[in-house]
């Protein structure tokens, strides 16, 4: 089909999320026969991402800046902070401009089958926001997994003593659903219909 550096641009490509060897040949095959318009400032937009983008300390979000643009935005609303278990499901809580609030990045979700332990989660930064005050709900959405309902229990009893409301996306989100790929009506309906956890 064609040479080494072709072979290994088709295998790099079909190890993205969604693209198998079939659909990372289209998309090799499309760069390559327009490699000054599409190969090139993709190239480009690549290596700048790589060299420039980095987790926000405060929230785990991804950014050129840190704290990240989220964070420091003043029209926020800091006293609702939004846990997710994924920068993906942070990004798709803002497509559908849903929530004002901040956010916090737990890193994923208490899993046995995947090792997952709570020490593996970013929870120290979201602890510290906490003790520092003037948040007063800490809304939790995670998919409607075993793994993302036992996080949430889990969680809830960490942020309990700060003496805070914890609510949880309600309707809208289904069983076993993650929420990086609904749509956005769904995720604005999950959001509003939150309830005390």
């Amino acid at each position: 089909m064609g040479g080494p550096e072709i072979e290994r641009l088709i295998g790099l490509l079909a190890r993205l999320p969604g693209l198998g060897p079939r659909s990372a040949r289209r998309a090799a095959l499309r760069l390559l026969q327009q490699p000054e318009a599409r190969m090139l400032p993709l190239a480009s937009a690549l290596a700048d991402a790589a060299k420039a983008v980095r987790p926000c300390g405060q929230c785990g979000n991804l950014d050129s800046r840190d704290p990240c643009s989220i964070c420091t935005d003043p029209n926020r609303d800091r006293a609702l902070v939004c846990v997710v278990e994924g920068v993906g499901d942070l990004w798709a809580l803002e497509r559908a401009h849903v929530h004002r609030g901040l956010y916090h990045v737990l890193g994923g979700t208490l899993s046995a089958l995947a090792g997952t332990r709570p020490e593996d989660l970013n929870l120290a930064p979201l602890l510290a926001r906490l003790t520092e005050g003037g948040v007063s709900e800490v809304i939790l959405a995670f998919g409607a997994t075993v793994d993302g309902a036992s996080t949430a229990h889990w969680l809830t009893e960490r942020i309990r003593p700060f003496g805070l409301i914890v609510s949880r996306v309600g309707q809208g989100v289904p069983i076993g659903g993650a929420l990086d790929v609904l749509d956005d009506g769904t995720l604005a309906a999950a959001l509003r219909a939150r309830r005390p956890f």
